[in-house]
């Protein structure tokens, strides 16, 4: 869909969700001078200590995101989990970018290996399983490793399991089945790496894509974001070539985040799409001359985005849940910000749990080594576990 016109500073955007992506969101936007109103349950949700407006409601009502759709001049989503004919129903009064097309595609991971597949892109060797016999047959033809999961309503590592053995086959099929939502099988890739990269697309067909990402995951939330990715500049231009050619094949207006394998022939497999900000791009705020999240505010208002330029080496160690818990709720952060070139992001979220992402340090510094070494140890520092406590 070309863009008419441009949306002057002083617009609105209308995002749907209210966490912590939609939260950064709005901060850009306000750089801007863009306006911002969220859709989101929570009337204490971290977007909306920062909009201009909030409508507390369901994310699968209809109404409420029609309501949205009238007081904004463009929406979004921050997260794929929504309710697709919701967001459908905004798109009848307003331009929803990226399109319901792109999200059913993403939030549905049979859809997106299969649209993959179409385009060409290398992915994961993966079938649907409809029954337990379905998940033997895998298991005789990718033997072990593989991984089950939920097609629908997953993230970071919810929704699946790991089968390494014979006796493991039906108790995680027993556990998923129970979800009565379909579900997929994928061979388990012997990789050396995970990378993503992030492709921004206009209405016009212009691309930009930020520098990949080494991503390292712990019980499968991402914990560290390395970049530039340790990895050699042929596959780094592959990765973003990549990305670029996902973005144009599902006709994205937006971002799309492409996460990938590296095997150990340094080729690269799809693992997943997210069309959103990711956050394995928050490094892009601090190292970056253009953040994700202003080049998504760019892409809504309808002006020019540029190729996002690396200025130093940059890591990203994500502040999960127990470090509020370790510490009975108060982090060290004085010590953490003695290290140098340590910027901390909190999210606002008041109740912090187990696993539950509550905010970001990035380090910018002149190696990707030093960067590494501050960010986790200026992480240990705010979570009081350096030698020296």
């Amino acid at each position: 869909m070309k863009r008419e016109s441009l949306l002057n500073p002083g617009s609105t955007i209308g995002i749907i969700g209210g966490g912590q992506l939609g939260r950064m969101l709005a901060m850009a936007a306000r750089q801007m001078d863009y306006r911002t109103i969220v859709l989101d349950p929570d009337p204490r949700c971290p977007a909306g200590q920062v909009a201009d407006g909030q409508i507390v409601d369901a994310y699968a009502s209809r109404s409420a995101s029609r309501d949205l759709a009238r007081a904004v001049d463009v929406v979004t989503y921050e997260f794929e989990n929504v309710d697709a004919d919701s967001v459908s129903a905004a798109a009848e009064l307003k331009p929803v970018y990226p399109s319901t097309s792109v999200l059913r595609t993403t939030q549905h991971r049979l859809h997106e290996k299969n649209a993959l597949l179409k385009a060409g892109v290398p992915v994961t060797p993966f079938r649907p399983v409809k029954s337990l016999k379905d998940l033997r047959d895998a298991a005789t033809d990718f033997g072990y490793p593989m991984v089950l999961k939920t097609a629908t309503m997953g993230y970071d590592g919810k929704g699946q399991f790991i089968i390494t053995r014979d006796e493991d086959v039906e108790k995680s099929y027993d556990l998923l089945s129970r979800r009565d939502v379909e579900l997929i099988v994928e061979q388990f890739v012997a990789f050396t790496m995970e990378i993503s990269a992030i492709c921004a697309r206009t209405a016009e067909g212009q691309t930009a894509t930020f520098p990949p990402s080494e991503n390292i995951h712990r019980d499968h939330i991402l914990d560290i974001s390395i970049v530039p990715a340790r990895i050699s500049d042929d596959v780094a231009l592959s990765a973003r070539l990549l990305a670029t050619d996902i973005a144009e094949h599902l006709n994205v207006v937006g971002l799309i985040a492409v996460e990938m394998f590296v095997t150990k022939e340094n080729e690269l497999l799809v693992n997943e799409l997210a069309p959103r900000p990711h956050n394995s791009g928050h490094y892009t705020m601090d190292g970056c001359d253009t953040s994700q999240f202003e080049q998504l505010v760019r892409v809504l208002a309808g002006m020019p985005i540029a190729e996002p330029r690396l200025h130093s080496p940059t890591v990203m160690v994500n502040l999960l849940g127990e470090i509020w818990e370790d510490t009975g709720g108060d982090p060290d952060w004085e010590r953490a910000l003695e290290m140098p070139g340590v910027s901390l992001h909190l999210y606002g979220k008041a109740e912090p749990r187990v696993g539950r992402k509550m905010g970001h340090i990035n380090v910018v510094a002149d190696t990707v080594g030093d960067a590494l070494y501050i960010a986790t140890e200026a992480r240990n520092r705010a979570w009081r576990r350096s030698p020296d406590l």
